[in-house]
């Protein structure tokens, strides 16, 4: 099913319950105040779109919201049937066939269709070169001069703007190559190598009047080459002299005397009219008095031919030089081709004035030879009737009637002259185009470019038109606060940028052009890499370059945090630790920390051990980038060195791991809840079978840290550690245990450093807890059987 909807391009249209913003907007008229911007009005015609849809029910109710670019996301909704046909409907059919609603994409704009997604990709990221290397010319200009683009002078600017339009249109040839064959057929006078775009022609039009300064003396020929190259685009909305050469050769592959045909008059009148001499030379050529058995009979004709085909050929023209080897006489100065014209005309004349043509015996002859030298001469009817539209008659003018014409202002005086004698009823883009350049009206060339081809012309056209003059430069540069204080190039630039961005494929392209914006380019920049997904790291990678290049180092750290979180909820933890690390953040490292420690194993053979282990080899040495997990690392080379250790003897592993064993104690980063966690794990250390391998000193501390755990156990925010309920008391009696035999045993080794009143004060902070219920009361056989050991 099709459905058509009516959209106009005026505010008028929206009700004030409904209202759509695009892009397309911002080229809307806007109230007429002092900082208003006059932008031209766009057209008050409603546009219908086809929308196609499968829906077999009534649709009951429509959602719009835009889409990617200029795309309209419609969401239909069907009504809801009966509940008889529900019924139905669920026993007759078991698939669902879209009767809820369906959800249609409906590209809004009007730009040309000859063009696809993948060309316009290509196109898109071909202009990026070109663009970031003008910007890097424009920003040295300005730097080295301290003056605006318009007033540098001795910089030669206007090279560098060709440079980059030469470059820009290379990569707008759609060029689709026909079969040729090896022998060229005499009668195909139209040879089509390329289909040429709209697109092209706009930009080549562009070039034509603000970047080629070189030609600006030869500009009605440039034109003449341009109509050229492009008439054929407008046969699909008008008659051309293009389409009337192309019929005209089907036709003459039936033909046997092609003179007496009236289309064979009419197409070398109108190709003569434009200045495609070379195909009037080679229509002339195919007349029947060329040939070999009809060169006696018709002399006279075949003279006066061969006298109109030399002077098509020696045509003046003011121009440089040929281009692709077209015929015509080319004269650079005015002088010498006013002097060549003249010259030229009075042949004209007097073969106009010639008793041959009395002779001449065939009249469709006569009368279409005739009609030639009326063309040359600049008879106006004549080049009116030859002519299908008005920009044929316009460049005709310029041929035949007004050679020396110069000046935007005497041309868009003659484009008016000419629109009114041959009014089209449906006006090509490319007309309108034309006329805004030729009325020097900047608003009207943007508004018209923006409506056929989009942002994306604009924002590279927009170089090639502030090159034009002073005048453009101002206007588009100008602050306008009713844009939010930026200019129009910026309003362009932003637009087109925004567009890029709405796409995966071509997101990467919009931060060149944000930061050519001086006023919101940056801010917008950092809300675009705020926005990209991080879950893979080679596009966070290129965020971060991207960060790098622009100097946006917080921007930058926030992401790699966001990157961190993000891995971090979804199970990937290492990912997590790694980019919060290159962050850092130290308050996330902690909370991370605080959950890892949940996860860490209660014992040294623990299966979660080796599951968390790996997290670890992330912190590395740095330990200012480790936050809370600083202690991880040391508890996991604390175990590592604990499964190391050998069955009863001493050695350097032993002494390392108790060393290690004390710093984790020592140090304050090691929290509260993994004191009695850390000192069951070493029951191993403390109950070491010879002799201890703590000191009097070393076992204090140890006892003060479970003293302090004890304590801590009364507040309501204490995590008791997932151990076996007589963890506490073997630590306290191996604790005990030590300290029975560092002062039982004079001649252990490792009393021989310690003093007397370190003994002293050693025993001194022995005694029986009277509350111990292993014991009865009064009794006391020696620390070895007390499980409770306190301070005096």
């Amino acid at each position: 099913m099709t459905t058509k909807w009516c959209f106009q391009s005026t505010p008028k249209a929206l009700t004030p319950h409904f209202a759509l913003h695009s892009p397309a907007k911002m080229l809307e008229p806007v109230p007429d105040t002092d900082d208003a911007l006059p932008l031209v009005p766009l057209s008050q015609e409603p546009v219908a779109y086809p929308l196609h849809h499968s829906l077999s029910h009534p649709v009951s109710r429509v959602s719009l919201c835009w889409s990617r670019g200029n795309s309209l996301r419609v969401s239909l909704f069907c009504q809801e049937p009966p509940e008889s046909a529900i019924e139905a409907t669920t026993a007759l059919t078991t698939e669902d066939d879209g009767s809820g609603g369906v959800v249609v994409e409906l590209s809004m704009s009007n730009g040309s269709s000859e063009i696809d997604d993948a060309e316009w990709r290509r196109i898109a990221y071909g202009s990026v070169a070109p663009f970031a290397l003008l910007q890097n010319r424009k920003n040295s200009a300005v730097a080295l001069s301290k003056l605006p683009i318009a007033s540098l002078s001795n910089v030669e600017w206007w090279e560098y703007v060709m440079d980059y339009s030469k470059e820009i249109n290379s990569l707008l040839v759609n060029s689709k190559l026909h079969p040729s064959s090896m022998i060229d057929d005499p009668r195909k006078i139209m040879k089509v190598i390329k289909e040429p775009t709209c697109l092209k022609a706009a930009w080549e039009l562009w070039g034509i009047f603000y970047a080629d300064k070189q030609h600006q003396a030869w500009l009605p020929e440039c034109l003449v080459d341009w109509l050229a190259d492009y008439d054929c685009l407008f046969s699909q909305t008008h008659p051309t002299v293009h389409s009337k050469l192309v019929d005209l050769q089907h036709d003459l592959v039936n033909l046997q005397t092609i003179e007496d045909n009236p289309k064979y008059w009419e197409g070398i009148s109108s190709a003569l009219a434009v200045g495609w001499l070379d195909i009037v030379v080679k229509l002339l050529h195919l007349h029947g008095c060329n040939q070999l058995d009809q060169i006696g009979s018709r002399e006279v004709e075949k003279g006066l031919v061969d006298a109109v085909v030399f002077l098509v050929s020696k045509m003046p023209r003011l121009r440089s030089e040929s281009v692709g080897g077209r015929l015509g006489e080319c004269y650079k100065s005015r002088q010498d081709f006013n002097m060549a014209r003249e010259k030229w005309r009075a042949k004209l004349t007097k073969l106009d004035c010639s008793g041959f043509w009395i002779q001449c015996g065939h009249q469709p002859t006569r009368d279409g030879l005739k009609n030639l030298l009326l063309i040359m001469l600049g008879d106006i009817d004549s080049l009116s009737a030859s002519t299908c539209h008005w920009m044929e008659f316009y460049i005709s003018h310029f041929l035949h009637m007004r050679p020396f014409t110069v000046g935007l202002e005497s041309m868009y005086s003659l484009a008016q002259q000419c629109i009114q004698l041959k009014p089209v009823t449906h006006r090509h883009t490319l007309m309108g185009l034309l006329v805004g350049i030729l009325g020097e009206n900047t608003e009207v060339v943007l508004a018209e470019c923006f409506k056929a081809f989009g942002p994306w012309m604009v924002a590279h056209s927009i170089e090639l038109l502030s090159a034009g003059g002073e005048q453009s430069e101002t206007i588009l540069h100008q602050k306008r606060h009713n844009l939010g204080g930026i200019s129009i190039e910026e309003l362009h630039r932003i637009v087109y940028a925004q567009v890029l961005a709405s796409h995966a494929l071509t997101w990467q392209l919009a931060p060149i052009y944000l930061v050519s914006c001086e006023k919101q380019g940056m801010d917008l920049l950092e809300i675009l890499l705020y926005r990209q997904p991080v879950q893979h790291n080679q596009g966070l990678l290129k965020i971060l370059e991207y960060g790098r290049l622009y100097e946006l180092g917080s921007v930058s750290s926030k992401i790699m945090m966001i990157a961190g979180i993000h891995h971090w909820k979804h199970g990937r933890k290492g990912s997590g630790i790694y980019w919060l690390q290159q962050a850092q953040d130290e308050v996330r490292l902690n909370k991370i920390a605080l959950q890892l420690f949940d996860f860490v194993g209660k014992t040294v053979s623990s299966e979660s051990f080796k599951q968390w282990e790996g997290l670890i080899e992330l912190l590395g040495s740095d330990t200012k980038t480790a936050g809370g997990l600083e202690f991880l690392r040391k508890y996991r080379d604390f175990k590592k060195s604990l499964q190391q250790i050998p069955d009863g003897k001493v050695n350097d592993t032993a002494r390392q791991a108790v060393e290690s064993l004390m710093k984790l104690m020592k140090n304050p980063s090691t929290p509260q809840r993994f004191w009695l966690p850390l000192l069951y794990d070493s029951l191993k250390l403390l109950t070491w079978p010879e002799h201890p391998l703590l000191n009097v000193s070393e076992t204090n501390l140890l006892l003060n840290k479970l003293q302090e755990l004890s304590m801590a156990k009364l507040r309501p925010d204490y995590i008791d550690a997932d151990l076996p309920p007589q963890a506490l008391s073997s630590v306290r009696l191996a604790l005990a245990k030590i300290l029975d035999v560092l002062f039982s045993r004079s001649d252990n080794p490792f009393m021989q450093f310690r003093s007397k009143e370190a003994q002293t004060a050693g025993k001194s902070r022995l005694k029986k807890c009277h509350e111990c219920p292993q014991l009865p009361h009064n009794t006391w056989k020696g620390p070895s059987i007390c499980t409770k050991v306190v301070d005096i």
